[in-house]
């Protein structure tokens, strides 16, 4: 978490998008991170997905509940392996995110059941890209942990401009739906060193994201 002078105030990235800075505690930042460590061991744990072009993805991933793999969901990650549990906890932060966005009758039918857990080392990336593999349009709930990232927030149309940069900071949260379900967002950039160590991560940003299937 940045040490900063002034509160960092939460804003509209877009209609229906809400960036909420420092929402998550510390400890709720250690219990993700410590749930990180064991997601990512197993044979059901981190890898880096294959796009369909063959380029492989600068990301270390975990899923959870479904695995996600360019651009289709399983039961399992390998044929074989089933996927790792979506934990309830998990479900209940979210739901509370998502309250804490849009109000409470926001979350009366909220169900997610899946969860992307990306792991972006020092020079990782994400392109600029659509949540469109699900079969509902529930608002997604994105938690950050660890360094800050630039994150690009566009429009649902193309990938090109208009967009907005934000910086995220370990704790921030975005919950994004309605009028911007399908905007393309990514992230550019990753600042090595700026994470405190208190959140026991080191260094890198650890980004879970969740989702509903309509599965």
């Amino acid at each position: 978490m940045a040490a900063t002078l002034l509160p960092r105030e939460r804003e509209d990235l877009a209609p229906d998008a809400v960036w909420m800075p420092d929402h998550l505690s510390l400890g709720d930042q250690r219990r993700l991170v410590g749930a990180w460590h064991e997601w990512r061991s197993g044979p059901a744990g981190a890898r880096r997905l294959t796009m369909p072009n063959g380029a492989t993805m600068s990301i270390d991933t975990v899923s959870l509940g479904w695995h996600w793999s360019p651009y289709r969901y399983s039961r399992t990650v390998d044929g074989i392996t089933p996927v790792r549990e979506l934990p309830r906890w998990l479900v209940c932060q979210a739901r509370a995110a998502l309250v804490a966005a849009w109000g409470e009758d926001a979350a009366a039918d909220y169900r997610p059941d899946v969860a992307l857990v990306n792991f972006y080392g020092p020079g990782s990336k994400l392109g600029l890209h659509r949540d469109a593999d699900e079969g509902c349009d529930a608002p997604i709930v994105s938690f950050s942990v660890g360094d800050r990232g630039r994150f690009r927030f566009g429009n649902t149309e193309t990938r090109g401009r208009p967009w907005r940069d934000v910086d995220l900071e370990s704790g921030d949260v975005v919950v994004f739906g309605g009028a911007s379900r399908y905007a393309y967002h990514g992230v550019t950039r990753i600042f090595p060193g700026t994470a405190t160590a208190e959140t026991g991560l080191g260094t890198g940003r650890l980004n879970i994201t969740l989702r509903t299937t309509g599965r």
